[in-house]
């Protein structure tokens, strides 16, 4: 009998990479769960990033996103690096820029593996660079009258 690991369903999908944007409308999980489906993945992970109402000890009333026009072709780079590294079945992500309100989505990612640890670990390894790397800039808007900016 063949090893498990030599079975297809097991190896990274050919072209893993289904949904990479930056939008200005809502976001929705759903397409995101809809993008990251594949048969052969026993582990699909979603991180969904809302706006919520503190930040720092502050009372945030509302945020703006912007972004760099790299920003999309960063995500896929680090789309890529994450498919790279793990067997990615699937993976997706969206995240929203313009003007937001607390309880909005901001980012929704996902990422389907063979196994479910896999998933996670992708899925969380995504979001971590996402973050830290793709030129997206967070304007906050708190109760007491300031702001910041906050972003990679």
């Amino acid at each position: 009998m063949a090893s498990t690991h030599d079975h297809p369903g097991e190896q990274a999908a050919q072209d893993p990479i289904k949904l990479i944007a930056i939008r200005d409308a809502p976001l929705s999980v759903d397409e995101v769960l809809r993008a990251v489906g594949d048969d052969a993945a026993g582990g699909t992970a979603l991180f969904v990033g809302t706006v919520r109402n503190h930040d720092g000890g502050a009372d945030v009333d509302a945020l703006g996103y912007s972004c760099h026009p790299s920003a999309e072709d960063e995500m896929r780079r680090i789309a890529e690096k994450v498919a790279a590294e793990f067997p990615v079945r699937a993976l997706a992500a969206v995240h929203r820029v313009g003007d937001l309100r607390v309880g909005d989505l901001a980012v929704v990612v996902g990422v389907s593996c063979p196994h479910r640890g896999e998933a996670f670990e992708a899925c969380r390894k995504l979001i971590d660079d996402l973050k830290h790397e793709v030129p997206i800039w967070k304007h906050q808007r708190f109760a007491d009258g300031t702001d910041e900016w906050v972003g990679a």
